[in-house]
C-alpha cells in the first residue's frame, strides 16, 4: 500500500478522498482482527530435531591420533608431548571434533588437523602471546593458532612458552 502522508492533495475534494480511504482501510484491518477462522486449526508443527551433540563429545582424545598418519601424526605426537609436559595437569577430551586442553575448566590450547596441516590453538584475547617472529595467526579475538606443514617447523621453545601463558591466563580467570 502506498501512503501518501507527506503529499497534500491539490483541492478540498482530494482531501476528504484521501480521508475517506484512510477510515476505509482503518474499518478493513479491523474487520480482519476481528474475523475468526471457521476452518479447523492446523496441526502445530513438530520440533524438527536438531543435530545435537557430536558423538566424540567428552571421548577420550586418543582416537583422534589413531586417525592420522604420515608427517600429520609426527607433528600431533610432538605437540602432543609438548602439551603434556607443560600442562600435566590439564584435562582433555575431544570437542568440536578436536583435542582440547582445560585447566580448571578453562581453555588453554586444542590441536586440529586438516588435510595438510596441523593447528595448535591457543586460548587467550588479543595481546596474550608474545609472537617476536610472527609465527602465529588469526585475528587474536579469543586465541591464536601455529600453522604447521612438517615436524621440523614446530618451534619447541615458543611452544612451550605460549603454552605457559596460555595456562597462566586459564587459572587467573578460573
Amino acid at each position: 500500500m502506498k501512503t501518501t502522508a507527506t503529499r497534500r492533495p491539490a483541492t478540498a475534494a482530494g482531501a476528504a478522498a484521501n480521508k475517506a480511504g484512510r477510515a476505509k482501510t482503518g474499518a478493513s484491518v479491523a474487520a480482519k482482527k476481528t474475523t475468526t477462522k471457521t476452518s479447523a486449526a492446523k496441526p502445530a508443527k513438530a520440533a524438527r530435531p536438531g543435530p545435537g551433540p557430536r558423538a566424540d563429545l567428552g571421548a577420550p582424545i586418543d582416537s583422534f591420533f589413531t586417525k592420522r598418519t604420515g608427517p600429520l601424526r609426527q607433528i600431533l605426537d610432538q605437540l602432543r608431548a609438548l602439551i603434556d609436559a607443560e600442562l600435566p595437569e590439564a584435562a582433555s577430551s575431544i570437542k568440536w571434533g578436536m583435542p582440547f586442553y582445560t585447566l580448571a575448566g578453562k581453555p588453554v590450547c586444542a590441536l586440529a588437523a586438516f588435510k595438510a596441516h596441523v593447528n595448535l590453538i591457543l586460548a587467550g584475547p588479543d595481546g596474550t602471546f608474545a609472537d617476536p617472529d610472527g609465527l602465529l595467526e588469526g585475528d587474536g579475538k579469543t586465541g591464536r593458532h601455529l600453522k604447521l606443514r612438517t615436524p621440523e617447523q614446530i618451534p619447541r621453545s615458543a611452544v612451550r612458552g605460549w603454552l605457559r601463558t596460555a595456562a597462566t591466563l586459564a587459572r587467573a580467570t578460573a
